[in-house]
Formats: C-alpha cells, sequence, structure tokens
C-alpha cells in the first residue's frame, strides 16, 4: 500500500526532473524551467543563431548552432553592429563571448561581455568540419 507521503515524494521526483512536454507550457515561468533543466543535448540546439541573407539563399537553410571559430555579427545591445569571432560558449547558461564585445569591469580590468545567440547573425560559419558541411547540405 502507497502512503500520502510516498505518492508526495514521488510527485516532487517528477518535477524536479526534466521532461520534453514541459516545453508545450504558455507559461513563462515554465519555459523559463524549460530551458535551465534541459540536458546538454538539447541545450545544443538552443545555441543556434540565424544565418545571414547571403548564407541563407546559398545553403537554404535558416539557422545553425554556433561553433567556436564562426564570425558573427551583433545585432542587439550595447555592442550592435561589432562584428568579430566567437571565443568562448557558455552552454549552461546559453551565452556566447564574441571577440570585440568586452566589458570593463570596476577594477580596470577587461572581461568579455556574454550574449544570447538570438542576438548574432553567422556571417561566415566555419565548414571545416564534414558533418557541419552535411548539415548545410541536409535541407
Amino acid at each position: 500500500m502507497v502512503t500520502s507521503w510516498q505518492v508526495g515524494k514521488y510527485i516532487t521526483i517528477m518535477k524536479i526532473r526534466w521532461s520534453k512536454t514541459w516545453g508545450r507550457s504558455v507559461q513563462p515561468r515554465k519555459q523559463r524551467k524549460f530551458i535551465f533543466n534541459a540536458p546538454n543535448h538539447i541545450k545544443r540546439k538552443l545555441l543556434a543563431s540565424p544565418l545571414s541573407k547571403v548564407l541563407r539563399k546559398e545553403h537554404k537553410k535558416r539557422s545553425l548552432v554556433v561553433r567556436k571559430g564562426d564570425t558573427v555579427k551583433i545585432l542587439r545591445g550595447q555592442f550592435k553592429g561589432t562584428m568579430g569571432k566567437i571565443t568562448e560558449i557558455n552552454m549552461k547558461k546559453t551565452r556566447i563571448f564574441v571577440d570585440g564585445a568586452h566589458q570593463i569591469k570596476a577594477n580596470g580590468q577587461i572581461a568579455p561581455y556574454p550574449i544570447h545567440p538570438s542576438n548574432l547573425v553567422i556571417i561566415t560559419p566555419i565548414l571545416s568540419d564534414k558533418k557541419r558541411k552535411e548539415v548545410l547540405a541536409r535541407k
């Protein structure tokens, strides 16, 4: 026989775990929870940025998962219009660090500024990888 305490414990465990069905919620708090608790294979897909208009026509693909070394242009924020290469990607926080987008800290140090992938557009992707060429040729 299952007691009410055990049922309650099971429900709290279920709420902690990640589920694909939670992504369909209209509520912003549940959407944020879905993104923050997503496993790495899903978070990687969230790191996609749109391609430039020229690349979009050429490859017939709208977006591509960013990679270190891609040349991107920043579309939003204080660094709008800045072009640079991707130097670092933070999958946990879903942020990208672009060369040329730096902030000066209070102690005078220069620190890279985190940017969300939706605020970027890919100008020249790195196509040295065989699998990445396949992704672009897929559609």
